[in-house]
């Protein structure tokens, strides 16, 4: 291939370790197999990346890994390829039945494929097992555990509106709840309000600090600091599982129960999605099938610091041992996640200015729950009207 013949294909993705450095590697991979391919990826903030509309960076891009609440405005707009017109049939098959949890699904809108899950997330707990069990001390299994703990002031946990939110809906996500079952309410009062009640009782055991902070600030104050032993939940980073990422190592596992139930955390994770301005479509899908594909999934993708979306890594038991049993001690989790709402205003709903705003104030001032709801209903209702 000449050099006027060569592709270039620039990309988007977040800029930590697990989003980043993954994708390079399968770059420079996948430019070996294929001479005269260039794959450019570029990275910037969770929060940037939400904050710069999905259509503008579909004309900047040619791969973008998304969230999945994007899929409703990609099935509406036309701004993603479907992985049908990029990838087999036999690919999308392997990747329904063995993507984590929901996964696979929650990228799926409108009866196409917008995305391949890459990479696997939920709000998992995570411990200091020096501080923590070497005293003596169980990790809680039970929300009377975790409150008796926090009491104890060894307790932190995100509080920013992006993860309150999240935290709410796993708090609603009970058997036979009605969370989004309505397009007018958010939740029954009676379900929300108690989980609102719930994390305002739980966060006032908590320093401040924490409504500043997001899963990763979490995991960095637990790991170069000795001050807190628990985090009952935040969006897993099995980066931190491992030896030498951090000043100490953090252990991994499933939540607590409430009530008898095992609580359903919110799915999160990634997802790579192909730009329908990609010039090259066929290379772009062909690159997808090598990243999401299981056997590099299962092997390259986690040494490289990723966190993949097949499960044929979640059950290799080498992933485990480097992780200190990361994966297996909370598949559970996944398996059984939430899949929150994905209609094209949703991420409006979810964002920065959504509903975690009002659940945060309450969680850090207290007031009436009521009226939260009520205004939870509102943005709700605001966020619905550009389509469902």
């Amino acid at each position: 291939m000449s050099a006027r013949e060569d592709i270039h294909l620039r990309a988007i993705t977040w800029n930590h370790t697990r989003g980043l450095v993954p994708m390079v590697a399968a770059a420079q991979r996948f430019e070996e197999l294929n001479p005269g391919v260039h794959i450019s990826w570029e990275k910037r903030s969770l929060q940037e990346f939400a904050d710069q509309p999905l259509a503008e960076l579909g004309a900047q891009y040619d791969l973008l890994v998304i969230d999945h609440p994007w899929a409703g405005f990609a099935a509406t707009s036309g701004v993603l390829s479907p992985m049908e017109e990029l990838v087999s049939p036999a690919f999308l098959a392997d990747q329904a039945a063995n993507s984590v949890g929901p996964s696979y699904e929650s990228y799926r809108y409108g009866d196409r494929q917008w995305a391949l899950p890459i990479d696997a997330a939920t709000p998992v707990a995570s411990w200091r097992r020096d501080l923590l069990e070497a005293p003596g001390v169980a990790p809680p299994e039970t929300w009377e555990d975790l409150l008796a703990l926090a009491r104890d002031g060894l307790v932190i946990m995100p509080g920013i509106p992006q993860d309150t939110i999240m935290n709410f809906y796993m708090l609603c996500a009970l058997p036979g709840s009605d969370l989004f079952a309505s397009a007018e309410i958010v939740v029954s009062d009676e379900v929300g309000i108690a989980a609102l009640e719930r994390l305002r009782e739980l966060s006032s055991l908590m320093p401040r600090e924490i409504f500043d902070w997001n899963p990763i600030a979490v995991y960095e104050t637990m790991t170069q600091g000795d001050d807190y032993a628990y985090c009952p939940w935040a969006y897993g980073y099995s980066n931190y599982a491992r030896a030498g990422y951090a000043r100490r190592v953090l252990y991994f596992g499933d939540i607590v129960s409430l009530d008898g139930v095992s609580l359903r955390s919110t799915l999160g994770g990634t997802g790579l999605a192909v730009s329908s301005a990609c010039a090259h479509p066929d290379v772009a899908g062909r690159f997808a099938e090598l990243v999401a594909g299981p056997e590099y999934q299962r092997t390259q993708y986690v040494e490289n610091g990723g966190q993949p979306g097949h499960r044929a890594a979640w059950t290799d038991p080498e992933n485990d041992r480097r992780t200190h049993g990361y994966f297996g001690n909370t598949l559970p989790c996944l398996d059984r996640a939430y899949l929150r709402p994905r209609y094209p205003g949703s991420l409006a709903f979810q964002d920065r200015d959504g509903g975690g705003v009002p659940i945060r104030e309450y969680m850090m001032a207290g007031g009436d729950p009521r009226a939260v709801m009520s205004t939870l209903n509102r943005m709700y209702r605001e966020t619905r009207s550009g389509g469902a």
